[in-house]
């Protein structure tokens, strides 16, 4: 007899249908990681707690919630308040679902029942929240294994599980973070073709910015063109991080877009753009970012800069394969950089001697690329063992591990005019002697140029997941043509 179908999340329309399957097999390569992990005792079962509904500081207005991502990647669920328990010696899934008061069907909806939840996310049992101690005792685990553990990009601990009678169990909450993030680091087919998915739809709302933009108009108009492409056309009701719209001199802001600096230049006529910006699909991530002139044409001085990021990304891209490791990579680009900048005369000097006193920082103060996934910053790039260098440019490296297939990644080379970091080259003699300040003049208020592909490693090179103009003429191309669709180039 046929195995049941499994059931799906889907939105309709032309969105990704994505199978509870996903969540199945990662919760089986969760159970197979651990039972060869040394100190695992038999009868371990796995506690994890889910987002929580959060209100806007002290109103009852909700914040648009977003499921925990260990939790989603464990579970594929989009309600809050939930926790899940996994027996590693069987495999066997709990899900544990709040009881809704009987309110909730007058203000909120429909309250289903245990088994929609059973059917929905394809778990073995579900139970409610208030009985978790119970459930759990019945099944006399040897110890409840618990999420605690360092993320090496925010500094923060993830949130351990905890529950009323949880001090009934014995609890061990170091073996479980080291595997599970060593699971999510490395990509399975089926997450693959979500993360393709994200990744098509925001390059295709890229490319609707690239013919839409225009001087004269806010950078924010740009943004909301943006989710609105990715909401209406992919079902993503969550970009992957705050919008990065910088035109002019923003461009070389990197993180530009907070509340401080909400998108709310006038692009003008001559400025260069440089739009970071990614959707994300039932939590997996893009991020793209597109660089290109706001009038559509590139100035010669647009086009040296260009030109450089873009030899370094095509270095990159070729270079990165199973087994290289992830700062020599961004000692490449950065090379690349140095040596473009001294051929068009900002520079002079031996490249050697630049790398050595780390002017790349200068222009490229920020890591070369990340891991991507459920998060845009994904886990796994300082697993224990591997240190973060203590460099300019390198310390700012979100992973500093091997590549290895089935690692998605983002390259993201670039190459900024910042105030800020051109005056403490300056007045550094061990930097300054390589600069041209007459040339350098010339570039202030320049902005900045990022381009930033999301990658998936292969067994012997890269799949590029995004699509959008890059060289200088198929951009110069596609923004002068507003009837006739993007079609790309094909290279290895």
């Amino acid at each position: 007899m046929a195995a049941a179908p499994q059931p799906v999340y889907w939105l309709g329309n032309d969105t990704l249908r994505v199978s509870a399957a996903l969540f199945a097999e990662n919760r089986r390569r969760l159970c197979q990681g651990l039972q060869g992990k040394e100190g695992m005792l038999p009868k371990s079962v796995v506690v994890l707690q889910g987002g929580e509904q959060q209100q806007r500081y002290c109103t009852d207005t909700d914040v648009v919630f977003r499921q925990e991502s260990f939790f989603h990647w464990s579970f594929g669920v989009t309600e809050a308040d939930c926790y899940g328990a996994i027996d590693v010696d069987s495999g066997k899934s709990i899900l544990f679902v709040p009881k809704l008061p009987e309110s909730y069907a007058t203000w909120m909806g429909e309250i289903f029942p245990k088994e929609h939840f059973k059917e929905k996310y394809a778990v073995d049992e579900v139970h409610y929240t208030a009985d978790i101690a119970d459930v759990l005792s019945r099944m006399t685990p040897a110890v409840l294994l618990t999420l605690r553990g360092l993320n090496t990009d925010s500094g923060s601990v993830c949130r351990e599980a905890s529950f009323e009678g949880i001090s009934r169990f014995t609890v061990n909450n170091s073996l479980l973070h080291p595997v599970i993030v060593e699971c999510r680091l490395l990509k399975t087919d089926m997450e693959l073709e979500v993360l393709r998915y994200t990744n098509r739809i925001s390059s295709e709302a890229h490319k609707m910015i690239m013919k839409n933009v225009k001087p004269g108009q806010k950078e924010y108009e740009m943004e909301s063109l943006f989710q609105h492409y990715c909401y209406t056309k992919g079902g993503m009701r969550h970009t992957s991080y705050t919008c990065i719209c910088g035109s002019g001199n923003n461009s070389s802001v990197l993180h530009y877009g907070h509340a401080g600096a909400p998108n709310d230049k006038t692009i003008q006529d001559g400025d260069m753009c440089l739009f970071d910006m990614g959707g994300e699909y039932y939590c997996y991530s893009s991020d793209i970012t597109c660089s290109f002139p706001a009038n559509g044409k590139f100035t010669p001085d647009q086009k040296a800069i260009y030109e450089a990021v873009l030899k370094s990304s095509r270095a990159v891209l070729a270079a990165i394969k199973p087994g290289v490791k992830w700062t020599d990579m961004h000692r490449l680009a950065d090379r690349i950089h140095l040596e473009e900048l001294v051929k068009l005369g900002l520079l002079h000097g031996g490249v050697d001697d630049m790398m050595k006193v780390h002017l790349g920082s200068v222009f490229m103060p920020h890591g070369l690329g990340h891991l991507l996934g459920i998060d845009v910053h994904d886990v796994g790039g300082y697993p224990e063992g591997v240190d973060r260098i203590d460099e300019p440019g390198l310390r700012s490296l979100r992973m500093a591990r091997l590549v290895q297939e089935r690692m998605v990644l983002t390259v993201e080379p670039g190459i900024y005019f910042i105030n800020h970091l051109l005056d403490q080259a300056l007045s550094n003699p061990a930097q300054r002697c390589f600069i041209n300040d007459h040339m350098l003049a010339r570039f202030r208020g320049f902005g900045g140029v990022r381009i930033e592909d999301d990658i998936a490693v292969t067994a012997d090179g890269v799949e590029l997941l995004t699509c959008v103009p890059r060289t200088v003429e198929e951009i110069e191309a596609f923004m002068a043509d507003s009837g006739k669709p993007f079609s790309p180039v094909q290279n290895k």
